[in-house]
């Protein structure tokens, strides 16, 4: 049966002499597992089609095991613009290594996690934006939108919110991964840490979007919130994203 689908190509791997298999995201069906038959061959009209940061509309015959691509379209260049710059390499990556694990049903829609990494590697490559801020924005919402979403306002153990019991606005000083976010001073438990009020309120924008925020922020504040990001990742995750090592924080 065949059947079309917009993707975005995470990772590929050889098969045989001139195949590769590609692990795609797409948005009707998830991750597919696909075979792209002699693409590695110098003759291949599809070599540079089925790169990873790549998005492609496809027509894929389904198989037992692995599909098998039989039309692939490009809808876009990123890969040569990240390719052309470590910084925003190593941070898509990681987003590509992200999507993949973080959509772990095959063959089941998943729009929303395909259009956030397409406007995520879209801002990476456009170069307006710095990486770490796209990375970091990009790693909270996907999480968000898998049911991880953190909390930077009310504590994430009681939901009280920083309000004092006169109405003064203050902010929950604690942060835990695995409490899910901000920690009031009753709920704080050992380990937690004690980021900067100004390193939440980013956190929040980073989630948010806020552009104008995260862009007006210190870089001790930067640094302090990728810190936590890349902790609440591995914590959600249960362990590291591999690529996330290689990314100059």
């Amino acid at each position: 049966m065949l059947y079309r689908d917009e993707a975005l190509v995470l990772r590929t791997r050889k098969l045989g002499e001139a195949d590769r298999i590609i692990t795609l995201l797409t948005r009707e069906h998830g991750v597919v597992r696909a075979v792209a038959k002699g693409v590695r061959r110098t003759t291949s009209r599809w070599g540079s089609r089925l790169e990873p940061f790549t998005p492609v509309d496809l027509q894929l015959a389904q198989g037992r095991n692995l599909d098998t691509v039989t039309q692939a379209e490009t809808k876009g260049a990123y890969a040569a613009a990240l390719g052309a710059d470590y910084d925003r390499y190593t941070a898509g990556t990681a987003m590509l290594e992200t999507a993949e694990r973080l959509v772990v049903e095959e063959r089941e829609p998943a729009r929303q996690q395909f259009t956030l990494l397409l406007g995520g590697l879209a801002a990476m490559a456009g170069g307006g934006r710095r990486p770490a801020h796209v990375l970091d924005s990009y790693l909270l919402r996907a999480l968000a939108i898998a049911g991880y979403a953190p909390t930077f306002v009310d504590c994430a153990h009681c939901g009280r919110p920083p309000v004092t019991s006169t109405g003064e606005l203050v902010t929950h000083r604690w942060f835990n991964p695995s409490m899910g976010g901000v920690l009031c001073s009753t709920c704080r438990i050992p380990g937690s840490a004690t980021p900067a009020p100004e390193t939440l309120h980013l956190l929040g924008a980073l989630l948010a979007g806020d552009w104008p925020v995260v862009e007006a922020a210190e870089a001790r504040h930067v640094k302090e919130a990728s810190g936590l990001v890349a902790a609440f990742v591995q914590w959600q995750l249960e362990r590291g994203l591999r690529s996330l090592a290689y990314v100059e924080r």
